[in-house]
């Protein structure tokens, strides 16, 4: 039973040091959720983004805070043939974000994250468009879960 009171050792010497989990009550995780505004989609990537901001971060049609963001993609063909086919690309992103206090229209933080997903041509045309709209989807999953967490680590920067 030597591990149980390592274990509880362990929970002793980490609260003693301000430790405190980061969706537990009171923390980053629980403070955010449902108070980020996030800026409407227009294009089907950015509805994959905010669909998995919202799923991290809670839906609220008028949060203390807005989150806005501009994404970019673009196409790299990897794998040309002598024949000059492309049988391979990459979708590499990007998404610029801001936070800002929607009372005051302060800019409360700011970001940027970049991410790559590939897919592969060398199947029939049907398959190859759901590969590319497959690997966009995921990239889009990507970069709204690095955004939350970089706008979680760094919460208590600017949260009041």
């Amino acid at each position: 039973m030597w591990w149980r009171s390592a274990l509880i050792g362990g929970y002793a010497l980490l609260a003693s040091c301000g430790f405190a989990p980061l969706y537990g009550p009171g923390g980053p995780g629980d403070t955010l959720h449902g108070q980020v505004e996030i800026a409407e989609p227009t294009t089907e990537n950015e509805f994959d983004f905010v669909s998995r901001v919202e799923n991290r971060l809670g839906r609220t049609a008028a949060g203390p805070m807005r989150l806005d963001y501009t994404i970019d993609t673009r196409r790299e063909g990897l794998a040309i043939t002598a024949d000059q086919e492309t049988q391979r690309y990459n979708i590499v992103g990007e998404v610029t974000y801001q936070v800002t206090d929607t009372t005051t229209g302060a800019v409360l933080s700011t970001g940027r994250t970049n991410s790559f997903t590939s897919y592969s041509a060398t199947g029939t045309t049907v398959a190859t468009s759901t590969a590319s709209r497959d690997a966009e989807a995921r990239l889009m999953v990507i970069l709204a879960d690095q955004a939350v967490t970089h706008l979680l680590a760094t919460a208590e920067t600017f949260l009041p």
